[in-house]
């Protein structure tokens, strides 16, 4: 396919009603990526550099949508659909990308997000066997709502047959229709613009596209893939649907990787999660985005990992959170309780229990008591805590920032640190101890 070019058109100016929800439908996410995202991600690994996407027309909801879309795809343009008139309409609201011509057209949907780069190759690649449009079926448990794919005894794609103009015989095929189509460049505007709106809607119909192409006597196919592969997204329930394959996958191609999940069903994975060989992973671990954890790391039960590195052999949790910006290199230990935001533990660093580490650098071999916190907000600002090489903080020790504790240093427990602290020897801050035999605690009254 590197020698074709490719124009990959997104729909995504639908309302998304039926979501209930205020944001536009193609900014809900499954695996920590949007929708919009997934599918140009999918686009650009199939020779898709050239991508525009067909949005909604004002307002604060396109605003998100181009932000969305520059995030997932720089390069991608934006065209607006002004009025609401079918997909075809939809498509050649981006007829200026069109009429700057490519091999291939694919049109796919910002809510669709499961397609593969494999399906969308084979679009492709039809395209380039000689198909003037290609059309991606399947063959649903249950077709009810669903236009179905006439092919003639040749193979060839006939026409598409929306269910309410389908006769008996035709509601009988199982074959349906996914809405994903590739069109080949040097006709597709000539197909499209040939696409008119008489019907009960009065609206442009891109399934027309088969019909017109076959009337000018050019080739149409129909390729077929799986139902999880072409599920939409148009409600609540389906999100969770689409998450639900999505996890399967990313569960799948982790052991494909020689990642080793004790309850693989219990561990949530986003889809830019990076997991080394040897990983072992306990029940009931949330990764979110941007997370990565090295060979022969272990995450245990109850941990959430977001914006994190875990480097080679560390141990985190159970019931560990890192935050973004947490960095942990080989053969960390983060245990129960503790949280690490914006900061990096040195190789053979310790926290196993009851710690807050945020804004901070924690050095080599170094080893942090339970209860102890780096004060790194002061109500405006955040600070740093630096913590060097071999260094023993106690038990419930705050560490006021910004400061830093000298190489080999020793905190004592319970102290308040708000001043450096030198290389070595024992710092503390404790007053004497002083009991009050005659003290009476206060009693409520009856």
């Amino acid at each position: 396919m590197s020698a074709r070019t490719c124009l990959t058109i997104v729909l995504a100016a639908g309302e998304g009603t039926r979501m209930r929800a205020s944001r536009p439908k193609v900014l809900h996410a499954i695996g920590g990526r949007s929708l919009i995202a997934h599918v140009l991600t999918t686009a650009g690994t199939v020779g898709g550099a050239q991508a525009v996407v067909v949005g909604p027309a004002q307002g604060a909801d396109q605003q998100a949508v181009v932000a969305a879309v520059k995030a997932a795809m720089p390069s991608a343009v934006l065209f607006v659909q002004s009025e609401r008139r079918g997909t075809a309409h939809a498509v050649l609201a981006a007829k200026p990308a069109l009429a700057r011509g490519a091999d291939d057209v694919l049109i796919v949907f910002a809510d669709t997000p499961l397609i593969t780069p494999q399906t969308l190759a084979r679009l492709r690649r039809a395209l380039g066997q000689g198909a003037a449009v290609a059309v991606l079926g399947f063959r649903p448990a249950d077709p009810t709502g669903y236009g179905r794919l006439i092919v003639g005894p040749d193979g060839q794609l006939l026409a598409i047959r929306e269910e309410k103009d389908a006769n008996a015989q035709e509601r009988a095929i199982g074959l349906c229709n996914a809405g994903l189509m590739a069109l080949r460049g040097d006709v597709a505007l000539a197909i499209l613009e040939r696409i008119g709106d008489d019907n009960a809607k009065r609206e442009f119909y891109l399934t027309d596209a088969v019909a017109i192409a076959r009337g000018l006597g050019l080739a149409a196919v129909v390729l077929e893939t799986e139902e999880d592969e072409v599920r939409g997204v148009n409600t609540q329930a389906q999100l969770a649907e689409a998450e639900a394959v999505l996890q399967r996958r990313l569960r799948a191609a982790a052991h494909d990787a020689g990642v080793a999940m004790v309850a693989p069903e219990t561990v949530h994975l986003s889809a830019d999660t990076r997991l080394g060989r040897d990983v072992v992973i306990e029940p009931y671990v949330v990764f979110g985005p941007g997370v990565t954890v090295e060979e022969g790391a272990v995450i245990r039960s109850f941990s959430h990992l977001e914006g994190a590195m875990v480097g080679r052999g560390a141990r985190v949790g159970p019931f560990a959170r890192l935050r973004p910006g947490a960095r942990l290199e080989a053969d960390v230990h983060v245990g129960n309780f503790v949280e690490v935001k914006e900061a990096r533990l040195a190789a053979g660093a310790k926290a196993n229990h009851l710690a807050y580490i945020g804004d901070a650098s924690v050095g080599e071999g170094s080893n942090i008591g339970a209860g102890a916190i780096t004060c790194n907000y002061d109500g405006a600002a955040k600070h740093r805590t630096v913590i060097e090489d071999d260094v023993h903080i106690g038990s419930d020790v705050q560490l006021i920032a910004p400061v830093t504790v000298g190489k080999g240093a020793t905190i004592a427990a319970g102290a308040t640190i708000t001043e450096d602290v030198p290389p070595g020897g024992l710092t503390l801050t404790q007053k004497k101890q002083v009991t009050k035999p005659d003290w009476q605690r206060p009693r409520k009254k009856k």
